[in-house]
Order: structure tokens, then sequence, then C-alpha cells
């Protein structure tokens, strides 16, 4: 009853293999980390960045809408008339309560080179007034 150790020769029994190799575990679960990382950003981003083209055909409309423009300087254009920032809420309210029950559809048209924010402060004002039917107005694209 002693205990047996390999000899120089290689001639004793080597004892099995006790250890479980991870280095398959680590390679795959680095791959689903990258997977991951890579996919992650894009779920949070539904919404393609370059909004001013589209392939997207024209919608029907029985009813004239209501057109809302904002030119690269930030100037607002109420169906083609200049109007003050200050003086669109009114005007807005001013429309939602002309049209009554039957909100009408607004086509906002807003300069590729505008911050973000002045579109947003519009589109604000208009979901105050619960004009919510709010198109945004693409070019489509050229092919």
């Amino acid at each position: 009853m002693g205990v047996q150790l390999p000899s120089a020769r290689g001639k004793g029994r080597r004892a099995p293999m006790a250890d479980i190799n991870v280095t398959p575990l680590v390679d795959v679960m680095l791959v689903l980390l990258i997977i991951f990382m890579v996919t992650a950003p894009l779920l949070t981003a539904g919404v393609p960045v370059n909004l001013p083209e589209s392939r997207a055909k024209p919608l029907d409309q029985d009813r004239k809408p209501v057109q809302i423009s904002i030119d690269e300087k930030g100037a607002i254009y109420l169906d083609n008339s200049e109007v003050d920032e200050a003086g669109l809420p009114a005007l807005l309210d001013e429309i939602a309560a002309q049209r009554g029950a039957e909100k009408p559809q607004i086509f906002l048209r807003a300069d590729m080179r505008l911050e973000y924010g002045k579109v947003m402060r519009v589109m604000g004002e208009l979901n105050r007034v619960g004009l919510n039917k709010v198109s945004l107005v693409t070019t489509p694209v050229d092919r």
C-alpha cells in the first residue's frame, strides 16, 4: 500500500484528468459578448438617422393638410407664411379649435441641417394642442 510515483521512464499509470477544460466555454462566451456589444446599439436606435430621404410613396389625402416648414435658419412657416416662434402656440390653438373633433393632418417639413431641438419644440407645441397626426416630410432617394 504505497504511493506509486511515476517513474522516469514513463512506465507508471497516469491519474485520470479530473479538470474541466473551460477554454471552449470562454471562446463561446467571448463571441456572444462581441455579438451583443455590436447589436445592442442597433436595438436602441430603431429609426434610421438619415431621415430626409425615403422611398415611400405619397399618401392620398381627402382634405388639404396643414404644412409647417422650418428652414435652415430656424424660421417657421405655416402654409407658406412666416410665423414668429412666440406666436406659433396661439395659431396652433386656433387651428385645433377650427377643425373641431376631427383633427387635421400636419405635414412637418424641416431642413436636414436644422438642430433637432427646434423640430422637437414645434412637435411639442403640436402635441400640446392635440394635433397628433403629424407626418415628417422627406425627399425621395434618387436612384
